[in-house]
């Protein structure tokens, strides 16, 4: 051959070089340009499309439809389809990498750039774990001349279409990035609202660093608060919630500040010390969450929770299983079904309804009063009495003394109010012990704990009405004097001689506690639940899965109890 041959064929081989991908960290690294993205091809050449369909061999064969779990290639696969058209800018072809079937995918990816202002994005994935991909995203918001860098996390997991069992991303809002629900939005902007300076009762600020908790807190206030404190919004890129998170209460979040607003300040009733105390008890104890109250005023002193993107305290709707007796107790002796002192029934089961309720190790106590079977926690005692009743009277209770349930509180930022619905049958015999229909968070049972301690329901709160002139619940009417003083009786030996008194030990005499733990399905340890009061305090907390609330929750709300005197 040739001399011209052979000086064709090397140059043929310096292209090559110069087009062949660098490896980086195990991964084939490829700038691709367009879009104003900076590219990677995520996972090398054994990433080819694999949708693991076949095809039939004759024309009367159905091709068989893939079924079982997703392979590592066919996750690599549809996992740089995806991240790469999302980075490349082309929504079309990324959005056709998942099972969305409603152009939610189209639209929140259009509006990552178009809404969000979101350009220079690059994506690294992590390591498989099985089908989920974990991935970090670095980009640039830029709005009205200024630009700030954005980096974060996310993850997508690859599922199978089941109408022909084609590897997809299975699409949720989440994947784009984790802070967003189905139906939420990014959009950046002048802020919605102007920031706000929040601060304690001392007038100290409340700032995430000194209390990790607040954060939901803090983005509720300024989404209340924000508009009437004065302030002056700023630029900055934030969560836009939809329909379906607004109808859970969920406040819109701050996720990159571009420029400073002009806060305006928001006074709270929260005590520094006692905030500090809270948070740091529910540090010592996972998905745990306390609240304390003033009985007196109704004014909200300390509110933390260990999982902070949840506020379980205030939002909360979880069974308060035995708690929930303290309500219950009140209606029996206001009906003359109960007395402290008075002989009760404690049996190993109680039946009805077609369901047969027991008691915690399968305890009875024989011959013994209504205090004892309180203190003990027996749930047949109450149990026993679901004949006597109407199915709303429970219902009435609640609402009527307690002013629960009725979706009216108005604290300052979002609440879950509580829920006594009216049941029937097995159901309104397990309401009577916290569980059937039942829901309650520590905000509705500090609020128990605090109307038998002053003798009437004051409504929580956490910035005063004067400051937006709202209007804060009330309740119907109160226990009378002889009911209120034999529910103390009944909490107060809780305290002292229950289930309730290693955690509330040296804290006496001016106090009362009930102690809970609440069975929930698919769960193997209950929620742990204390409800307490002591002098002009009350509080409640409840841990998850921690098993009885004596020893879990309990130490959690005797220590601010203690805090606080």
């Amino acid at each position: 051959m040739g001399t011209r041959g052979k000086k064709k064929r090397v140059a043929e081989r310096q292209s090559a070089r110069k087009t062949r991908p660098a490896v980086i960290g195990g991964m084939i690294a490829v700038v691709v340009g367009g879009a104003g993205f900076g590219v990677y091809a995520l996972y090398g050449a054994g990433a080819a499309a694999e949708d693991g369909s076949t095809t039939a061999s004759t024309a009367d064969q159905k091709p068989k439809v893939p079924t079982g779990p997703v392979s590592a290639t066919q996750v690599k696969a549809i996992a740089t389809q995806f991240l790469t058209a999302w980075q490349t800018g082309k929504v079309p072809q990324a959005a056709a990498a998942t099972n969305d079937t409603t152009k939610a995918a189209t639209a929140l990816l259009t509006g990552y750039t178009k809404d969000a202002h979101i350009t220079g994005v690059t994506i690294t994935p992590g390591t498989a774990t099985g089908a989920k991909v974990p991935f970090t995203v670095k980009g640039t918001v830029t709005f009205g001349g200024t630009s700030k860098p954005l980096t974060y996390e996310s993850a997508l997991t690859v599922v199978r279409r089941t109408s022909d069992g084609k590897p997809l991303v299975d699409w949720h809002a989440s994947v784009v990035h984790p802070d967003l629900a189905d139906g939420d939005k990014l959009l950046t902007g002048e802020s919605g609202t102007p920031p706000i300076k929040a601060v304690d009762r001392d007038g100290g600020e409340l700032t995430l660093k000194k209390y990790p908790s607040l954060g939901t807190v803090l983005d509720s206030l300024r989404e209340k608060y924000g508009k009437k404190a004065g302030g002056k919004a700023g630029i900055e890129l934030r969560v836009v919630r939809g329909k379906e998170s607004k109808a859970s209460k969920s406040a819109d979040k701050t996720l990159l500040e571009l420029s400073k607003g002009t806060p305006g300040t928001v006074k709270t009733t929260l005590s520094p010390a006692l905030q500090t105390a809270a948070e740091a008890e529910v540090a010592k104890k996972a998905k745990s969450s306390v609240v304390l109250i003033r009985p007196s005023t109704g004014e909200i002193l300390a509110v933390a929770n260990q999982s902070h993107g949840f506020n379980t305290a205030f939002q909360g709707s979880l069974a308060p299983g035995s708690t929930m007796k303290v309500i219950t107790s009140s209606l029996l002796i206001e009906k003359e079904l109960a007395s402290p002192d008075k002989a009760h029934p404690c049996p190993k089961y109680s039946t009805y309804g077609g369901w047969k309720f027991q008691n915690d190790d399968k305890f009875e106590i024989k011959g013994g009063t209504f205090k004892a079977s309180f203190a003990r926690s027996c749930n047949t005692a109450f149990i026993s009495q679901a004949k006597e009743l109407d199915d709303d009277s429970l219902t009435k209770q609640a609402q009527q003394v307690f002013g629960l349930g009725m979706d009216n509180w108005a604290i300052g930022v979002s609440t879950f109010d509580g829920s006594v619905p009216v049941q029937s049958q097995a159901q309104m015999a397990a309401s009577l012990i916290g569980q059937g229909g039942v829901r309650m968070n520590p905000l509705n049972m500090a609020s128990v704990a605090a109307t038998v301690e002053s003798g009437v329901f004051r409504q929580p709160y956490l910035v005063s009405a004067d400051v937006d002139g709202r209007t804060l619940a009330t309740a119907s009417r109160t226990m009378s004097a002889s009911t209120l003083s034999q529910l103390r009786e009944l909490m107060q030996y809780t305290a002292a001689y229950g289930t309730a008194a290693e955690a509330m030990a040296g804290l006496g005499p001016d106090y009362g506690a009930k102690t809970g733990s609440a069975e929930v399905d698919g769960q193997e340890k209950p929620n742990g639940w204390f409800t307490a009061y002591r002098g002009d305090l009350a509080g409640a907390g409840v841990v998850v899965q921690g098993g009885h609330g004596g020893s879990t929750a309990g130490p959690i709300v005797a220590a601010l109890l203690k805090a606080g005197s």
